[in-house]
This record gives C-alpha cells, structure tokens and sequence, in this order.
C-alpha cells in the first residue's frame, strides 16, 4: 500500500546512498528548470524522469530526412491510429516525432467526459515537442479571478514575476517585438521573425480599422541568433522532431546540460514516482518512493526538498496516490483541491481564405512561427462584453500553396504544380477556460495500467461561459479577415475537446489561503513546507496566452526561494 512506505526512515548506508539536497519529479520544461536553478545553486540534485532518455542531438533520427526519404512520406499510418488514437491526431505527432509521443494503450485513462491527453514519457518531456509561442502574462490576468470571483484570488502579481521572466528569457532565447502592449509586457527578446507581405497587408489594416486590436510578430522560443551553443534557428520548421542544431529551447538542448554541467546533476530515466514519503513528526517530506520501469522494483529517495514536475495530470496523480493516516485524501491536501479546478485553452475555431495579389512575392524557408492577435476583448471598460468574461487571442499566419496542378499531364502538370500558388491567411484562436471546482481529475482504483497504478478518472468540459466566447472568436476573426480583402472566407470551429490545446492548468493550485488552495505564493505547499510545484498543476487561472513562460519564471523563483530557506534553516 501507499501509505505504508510513509514513516520515519532509519539512516543506513543505502539510505546515505540515496539521499540528496533536492529531488525534481519531471525533466519537461519546469523540471529542467528546477534542475539547471537547484544545481546549479550548489544543491546535489536527483532528476527522476518516467520514461526513456533522450540525449540531445543523438536521439534526433530522422528529423535530418526529406518527407520522400521517410517510408511513409512522414503521414501516420493505420497501425500508429490504432496504437495511439490520442497522440496521433496531434498537429506535432508524424512518422518521425511519434517517437516522442506514448503508446495510448499502454498509457490507458479513463474519459468520464471526453479528453484527449497528449504526452510524452521521456527525458525533455514535452519541451521536445512543444509548440515554442512564449508570452507573458499581465496584471489583467493575475487579477482576474479577485475581479470576477471565478476561482481564488492569485497570491502573486506581474510585479512579483516580471524580473523572473527577465532572467528566464534571457536564458530560453525568446525572439519578439516590443510592442508596448499592457496586455501582453514586452520581455528580452532576441531579434523578431519577419511577417510575409500579405501578414503585413492584414496588419496595416487592422491598424486602420480598429483602434483595440494590433497584429504582431509571434513570440517564440526560436532562436534567431546564438544563445550559448545553440542555434541558430535553420528554419526547417521541424522543431517537434528535436534540432540537431539546439535552434530552440528545450530541456535537453538547454537546461538539462546547464545543470549537468554544475557536477551536481544526477539523471535517473525508468523512474515512477509512486508517492511523497512524509515524516508526521517533523511534518515534512523525506523524499519519494519510485517504481523501476523497467525492473519493476521500488526504491526510495530522500532529499531536504522536493520539486514536483511531473506536468499538470502527472503531480496530481503522485499527490493523489501518496496517502496516509495524516493526508487520507492524498498528500498535501487538507484543503480538498487536489485533482480540482483542472484547465485548458478552448481552440481550434477561427476563419481561412485567399487574396488575389502579391503574385510576384514569396518568403524564405519554413518559418517555425506565425502571426499573434494578443487579447482585446474584456481589457477596459470600453471591450467589456456583457455575455462572457475573460478573453482570447489568435494565432496564425498566411502561405502560398504551390500550383493547381491543372495544366496538362505528364511533364506540363509536374511543371505546374512547382509553380506557387494563391496567397492564403488564416487565423485561429485561443481561448481563456474558467477554473471550475468540478472539472476534476480522481483516481480510479478499479482500472490498473501495465505498472499496476490505478489510472486516472479525467472528468472536465468547457462550459458555457466559453462557447459563448468561442462565436465571438469566430466571428471576429472572419470580420478581420474579410475587412484586410481576404475573399472566399470561411470559418471554422472543430470544436476539439479539453486537454487537445495541451496547456492542462490547474489541479494544484496557488492561492493567499490553506483551507481553498494547495500552494502559497511561493509554489509551496501550505501543507508540507519543503514540497514545491511549479509545472501547471500550480496555476490558479489559465488567461489565454501560452502558458510555458510563466512555468519557467515560477520555477526559477520558487527555486531561489527554495533554496534561501534552506540556508535559514526553514525547511
């Protein structure tokens, strides 16, 4: 049982062995981050990752092939459709990314309402194959819930994490603007990517015919110039396969070899983190109890503090599974929020059409980044909407397709289809989902995967506060598109359902008060002094940016904090 491993433990040899300053549960993007800021901050840290290894460059095969090298011209086949009927309808899962991605039947849950979860178990996590749009957020979005009464107030601000952010992009290499958009802060950025002409006909004219919204060049974790020994960005757009040339940010190009390179990393792949082991009497963690992956054999670690990383659903799952006599409802959880208030992004609604002209003009390479339309609905007084709250923002970006293959036959069509052909925009949106207590991830006792866990119950929805949202985003986005002198265009809405955006936010949230929240403002436990949690399962709201920036900024400060408190002898 879980509970019985949770005692004071006796210091023997093989415990000395195992015993460290820090444990980080997680190698993804907040893992790598507590991992390169605890090591390097002098702490001998353990990194446990559930899945393979991966090592940067190395572990890249294929990604170095055109589309007519690869034996299925990089499409999924039938066998990856039956294999993984989640994973394989992402937008980043191909014949050489699918690597990346898990087995959907040997990694089963159970869909109480429907969710289609998409993850990778491996060091890099899903930094490998992340979507890379990096913003961040603002007073409007941490004040929102204490605004509107949704969810608990945040027990932070901008101001709290704007130098955070400052140091953790100076790191990642995020390419961007200024813009000068109280909405969205301008951060450091290296040098933007560049609009094609017809994004910035589209831009001019949102220019001239609103006075609330703005066209800017996304912000990215490409990078544009070298960050250290990475990249440049080659513009293969190919990102989600891994770059052999580090030309963006991920754990296993970045983070992961800062902190090796301290001496004070050590990288243990195969490792499930069962549960929290807790002293009752000192009423701290003592550290945690995996399970081999592959030997299928458990052991203990033991650590000063511990970091739990293991993404949104992962942490929910330890804390829900590390039971005892003093947390029967899963560890650190006398306020009954674990598991609670789960989130994602709404998405995949938005317009399309062509534009006659520009013919004479065409754009370099496969660009990894598009266009971003930040928030303007619900900013001000002026943008408040009576029928929902919060917002949403667009991303995008326009393309020549290649000719219509309708000259000819033989050599005459192959000559055709070379030509370019019509220009072509699109925009889609990105929707803000209010924290709801009921949308709920539990554990299911009943259904046990291959490692003999139970699985977990995933029940969670967008309710009405956000399809009234996604008509607005439709429709705003055909009236741009339309008033810029697209034609033909069309809208669209493939109403995808939670946890596909893959920005699951929520199920250990911060807030100012134990009894309605399970961290404080320091991504601390209210429970357990020396438990930090700084992946999404901390987020109190989810705005409608993406939310992997503010990951890194939390981590990095709750690592300092962390790792000031144990100086003091605090924890």
């Amino acid at each position: 049982m879980p509970g019985d491993s949770l005692n004071v433990h006796l210091n023997t040899k093989a415990t000395a062995q195992n015993t460290y300053d820090a444990i980080v549960v997680g190698s993804g993007i907040s893992g790598g981050w507590a991992a390169k800021e605890l090591c390097e901050k002098g702490l001998k840290t353990l990194v446990l990752e559930r899945g393979r290894n991966v090592e940067h460059i190395k572990d890249y095969a294929g990604t170095e092939k055109n589309i007519w090298e690869l034996t299925h011209h990089n499409n999924r086949t039938e066998e990856d459709k039956k294999n993984s009927p989640i994973q394989s309808k992402c937008y980043a899962y191909d014949e050489v990314s699918k690597k990346f991605f898990v087995n959907d039947i040997e990694n089963p849950y159970n869909e109480v309402k429907k969710f289609w979860w998409i993850r990778g178990y491996h060091v890099g996590g899903r930094s490998l194959m992340w979507g890379r749009q990096s913003y961040r957020w603002s007073d409007l979005d941490f004040e929102a819930n204490g605004k509107d009464g949704h969810g608990v107030d945040w027990p932070i601000r901008y101001k709290d994490l704007a130098p955070w952010y400052s140091y953790v992009e100076k790191f990642a290499g995020i390419n961007g603007n200024k813009d000068g958009l109280p909405q969205l802060p301008d951060g450091e950025f290296l040098p933007a990517m560049e609009m094609n002409c017809l994004e910035k006909h589209v831009a001019a004219s949102l220019k001239q015919n609103y006075s609330d919204r703005v066209m800017i060049m996304g912000r990215s974790a490409n990078h544009t110039k070298q960050v250290g020994d990475r990249g440049p960005c080659q513009y293969r757009n190919k990102c989600h396969q891994g770059c052999p040339f580090g030309g963006y940010f991920s754990s296993n190009s970045a983070t992961l070899p800062a902190a090796k390179a301290t001496g004070n990393l050590t990288l243990r792949p195969h490792s499930i983190v069962l549960d929290v082991l807790y002293d009752k009497d000192k009423k701290r963690a003592t550290g945690v109890r995996i399970l081999d992956a592959e030997t299928m054999k458990t052991e203990e670690y033991y650590a000063k503090i511990v970091f739990l990383n293991a993404s949104t659903l992962g942490t929910a799952h330890i804390l829900l599974h590390s039971v005892s006599d003093v947390f029967p409802n899963g560890f650190g959880n006398s306020s009954n929020q674990v598991g609670h208030n789960l989130m994602d992004h709404h998405y995949g609604v938005g317009a399309h059409g062509d534009y006659d002209g520009f013919e004479d003009s065409y754009y370099y390479g496969r660009r990894p980044n598009g266009i971003y339309i930040p928030r303007f609905r619900n900013i001000n007084e002026k943008t408040k909407r009576s029928d929902y709250v919060r917002g949403f923002g667009y991303q995008g970006g326009a393309s020549r397709g290649r000719g219509n293959g309708e000259d000819g036959i033989g050599v005459e069509l192959k000559a055709s289809l070379t030509e370019p052909g019509k220009w072509g925009m699109g925009i889609a949106a990105w929707g803000e989902h209010l924290p709801y207590y009921e949308n709920k991830v539990t554990l299911n006792k009943e259904k046990k995967d291959k490692w003999g866990l139970p699985i977990l119950d995933i029940d969670c929805e967008f309710k009405e506060n956000e399809k009234i949202m996604r008509k607005d985003m439709m429709d705003s986005a055909a009236e741009m598109l339309e008033k810029a002198g697209i034609k033909n265009v069309k809208t669209f809405d493939s109403d995808p359902p939670p946890g596909f955006c893959i920005h699951e936010m929520g199920t250990a949230r911060m807030g100012k008060d134990a009894k309605t929240s399970v961290l404080n403002g320091n991504n601390q436990m209210h429970d357990v002094k020396n438990v930090f949690i700084t992946d999404g399962a901390c987020m109190a709201s989810s705005a409608c940016q993406n939310p992997s920036l503010t990951y890194m900024a939390l981590t990095a400060r709750a690592a300092d904090f962390a790792v000031n408190e144990l100086k003091k002898g605090n924890l």
